[in-house]
């Protein structure tokens, strides 16, 4: 079972995956031979920190192996990319790969004879919103009726957001200043499902939000526009001014944060910002999605 896009997955699979990994949390040690012999090779063309250690240290809890492999100092930057990925899935159990364009996880999703994992694309950023829904039940223990409020750029995690959060019965309102809006397409499947506002202005997004989730305004490969975004977005940083209009909110961020940019210092260091509880929770959710994409659990 792959896992591109939480699209893909319904409303039952998130959820399951989400109870899993509550599970996993509670009590690692009973998991700790789960994929014993079973090697997980890490595709990396983009840089990463917390999808790269949590899923390495996800497979050394659960007994298996992690594989790190550098996009840039392999034959991935060499040879044909069906070619290598064909080669690789006969290695290994499961990949997981972290690119720039979707249509690369997707090729390597159609040249793999074993389960593939997004790790980030540039549409998409599946892994990390899961952990984000599981932090979020965490809190309330629940996700339907709640309210989450997504300020910032219209980008992968963004679009991620909406669609997890539509399937779980989440009410999600996004602010972009005009032209930086989510994926059209991506709108209009999470309206199928849940209620969805879009905004041009952060304080009619973050009216009584129960969540209040922010991420950089230059992702990676956008560095040439980086003066003209942040000058874009003058006046969209996440303060305390902002927060004041939501109902004692949670604050949310996927990290790396960017200070003083799209995050007061105030906020992400208050006692209602969870960002390292989201951060820690990507090691649980890693669990869940591979034993979930593995079909082991």
């Amino acid at each position: 079972m792959n896992l591109l896009t939480l699209d893909d997955w319904s409303s039952k699979d998130i959820g399951s995956v989400l109870d899993l990994a509550q599970v996993i949390k509670k009590d690692p040690k009973k998991y700790y031979d789960t994929l014993t012999n079973k090697t997980l090779a890490m595709l990396f063309w983009k840089t990463s920190t917390r999808t790269r250690i949590s899923f390495e240290s996800a497979m050394t809890q659960l007994g298996g192996h992690a594989q790190y492999l550098d996009w840039r100092t392999t034959n991935l930057a060499l040879g044909s990319l069906k070619d290598e990925i064909k080669c690789i899935s006969r290695y290994v159990d499961v990949i997981m790969a972290r690119v720039y364009g979707h249509a690369d996880i997707e090729a390597i999703a159609e040249a793999s004879n074993v389960p593939v994992i997004n790790g980030l694309s540039d549409m998409f950023h599946p892994c990390q919103i899961l952990a984000d829904l599981l932090t979020v039940k965490e809190k309330f223990n629940r996700l339907k009726g709640l309210k989450l409020a997504y300020v910032g750029d219209g980008n992968n995690v963004c679009n991620t957001l909406l669609i997890g959060c539509a399937k779980m019965g989440v009410e999600i309102s996004v602010a972009t200043p005009k032209g930086y809006e989510p994926n059209k397409k991506v709108v209009e499947i999470a309206k199928k499902t849940s209620k969805v506002s879009l905004f041009n202005k952060p304080e009619e997004a973050v009216k009584n939000a129960d969540v209040v989730y922010t991420d950089t305004w230059v992702s990676m490969g956008q560095e040439s526009d980086k003066e003209k975004r942040i000058n874009d977005f003058k006046g969209w940083t996440v303060d305390s001014r902002m927060m004041k209009l939501t109902k004692n909110a949670y604050f949310m961020h996927c990290l790396p944060a960017h200070r003083g940019y799209e995050v007061s210092d105030e906020v992400i260091d208050s006692k209602n910002s969870i960002v390292y509880d989201q951060a820690e929770n990507r090691l649980h959710a890693q669990k869940a999605i591979l034993l979930k994409c593995l079909e082991i659990a």
